[in-house]
This record gives structure tokens, C-alpha cells and sequence, in this order.
């Protein structure tokens, strides 16, 4: 009888363990279900695909632009490395797409500006430049860029498709002059050439228009 009892409790006991461990299992395989609905109903967002990229350096500071976004409104990054205060990362939101980026001591002081060349979205296609200019190695500021309609004669016949570079420490832009009655695909007046020159100016440094040439293609 005392063995037959001693049977009877080892049985409930492994019965009770097997139970157990059917009931863990059982949580576990709730747990990882539950798991995997939260990973299909939350995938995790892919990166924004880069697309614009370049790196410049000068005069032992460097830059690191891109932009991602392919649609009409795009994101500029511009990381900074080597000033000795602030290398802060700056972003801004653009309506267009970067075209290119060039790097050069403008004003000859010893520390390197920064120019972002970015086209606006549909068929004009008007350009505009954005400008950091490095103050004496310890932080960065922006340039103010003018706005071509305040000058009569330099946007006379304007309707966009710039282009611009860097030619020593001139800011040189180059855009079709449009007569009255041509199609933006058409241009008939030649080709303006604009010289900017940085200047200081009161609250940040500024482009001044300088010289402006007018000529056939």
C-alpha cells in the first residue's frame, strides 16, 4: 500500500512537470507569434537613398554634403569637420536637387567657403547658390545669395537654366537670355555671364554682382 502510494504521488509529480513545461511552451510559441506579427506589421524603414554625394577639403577643413529625396523637395546635409568650435551637422530642406558643390578661399583669408549649386523643380529650372563661409577656422556661416529680379539688368531675359562655377575667386554664373516670344525651350538672345565677388557684409558676408557680359552662343 505504502509503495503503491509512493507510485501515485512520482506519477501526479511528473505529470504536474510535463504540464508545466506543455504550458511554457505554449507561452513561447504565443511570445514569438506575437513577435513575428509585429515585425511584418512594423518593418523597419529602409534608408533614404543618397542622391548627391561629395566630399570637399581645403586648407585642412573638410565637408561632407549629400542630399536624399528624388522628388520635388529634397534634403541637404552638410557635415563639418576640423573647425575648432563648432562642427555642427546642418540640414535643409531644398525645393529642387543639388547639381554640383565646390570648395575655395573666396575672400583670401586664409579659410575655404563652400558653394552649393541646386536647380528648382519643372521645366524653368532656376538656379541659386547656397554658401557657408568658414570664420577663422572656428565655425561656419551662411552667405547671403542676392536675388537675380532685384537687378533689372542682370535678369533681363531670364527664365533659369543656370549653370555656375568657381573661376579663381569668382562666383561665375551663365544662363540662355530669352527674347519676348521665345518658347523655355527656345532661347534666341545669346548668353549672360555673371561675376559675383564675396564681400563682408553687416550681419554676414554677402555675393555682390560684379561684372555682367552679354554674348552670342
Amino acid at each position: 500500500m505504502k509503495q503503491l502510494k509512493t507510485i501515485t504521488i512520482a506519477l501526479v509529480g511528473a505529470l504536474t512537470i510535463i504540464a508545466c513545461k506543455n504550458e511554457q511552451e505554449k507561452i513561447n510559441k504565443e511570445q514569438i507569434e506575437s513577435n513575428e506579427v509585429l515585425n511584418i506589421e512594423n518593418p523597419i524603414q529602409e534608408k533614404q537613398k543618397i542622391v548627391f554625394q561629395k566630399t570637399l577639403t581645403l586648407q585642412n577643413i573638410t565637408f561632407d554634403i549629400s542630399t536624399t529625396g528624388e522628388g520635388s523637395i529634397s534634403q541637404l546635409t552638410i557635415q563639418p569637420k576640423g573647425l575648432e568650435i563648432d562642427n555642427q551637422k546642418i540640414t535643409l530642406e531644398l525645393e529642387g536637387q543639388v547639381t554640383n558643390a565646390e570648395i575655395e578661399d573666396l575672400n583670401i583669408d586664409g579659410f575655404p567657403e563652400i558653394l552649393i549649386y541646386t536647380v528648382s523643380a519643372g521645366s524653368g529650372s532656376y538656379g541659386n547658390v547656397i554658401g557657408y563661409s568658414v570664420n577663422n577656422g572656428k565655425s561656419i556661416s551662411q552667405i547671403y545669395f542676392p536675388e537675380l529680379f532685384d537687378n533689372k539688368e542682370a535678369s533681363s531675359g531670364y527664365m533659369g537654366h543656370d549653370e555656375f562655377a568657381i573661376m579663381e575667386t569668382t562666383l561665375v554664373r551663365r544662363f540662355p537670355v530669352y527674347n519676348e516670344g521665345d518658347t523655355n525651350n527656345n532661347p534666341t538672345g545669346g548668353f549672360r555671364q555673371i561675376g559675383y565677388k564675396l564681400k563682408d557684409g553687416e550681419a554676414s558676408r554677402v555675393f555682390e554682382i560684379g561684372k555682367i557680359y552679354d554674348f552670342d552662343q
